[in-house]
């Protein structure tokens, strides 16, 4: 399953780092198709996929965010790449161009005044 599907979003329901991660992929961001969440504290193999992504990818905690089954990390470093304004092209790079990412609201809204 990590080898073949695009992005898959490894988290735990209550972790803050998760929900941080979640935020900026899933409603940010537009992306077609759409990740894969696994919640390991809700799924029956949770601690053994942790276990066996631990061995994979060298990280331990979640989330842990994997294109074609290689890790691009958790929660800071996928916030950092957003701030870098790089998150998009490095999700897109890796995908092999099987994937397309856009930004959900670009620019700012106008003013309510």
């Amino acid at each position: 399953m990590i080898s073949r599907t695009i992005v898959i979003i490894f988290s735990k329901s209550y972790c803050p780092y998760s929900k941080r991660a979640k935020g900026i992929l899933l409603e940010k961001y537009v992306i077609e198709p759409a990740p894969y969440v696994v919640e390991l504290d809700l799924h029956p193999l949770g601690p053994k996929i942790q276990s066996r992504l631990a061995e994979m990818t060298g990280r331990k905690t979640v989330p842990n965010i994997m294109i074609y089954g290689q890790s691009i990390g958790g929660g800071d470093e996928i916030a950092a790449l957003d701030k870098e304004k790089s998150l998009a092209d490095k999700i897109t790079s890796l995908g092999k161009d099987r994937i397309n990412v856009s930004e959900r609201f670009v620019g700012s809204l106008p003013n309510a005044s």
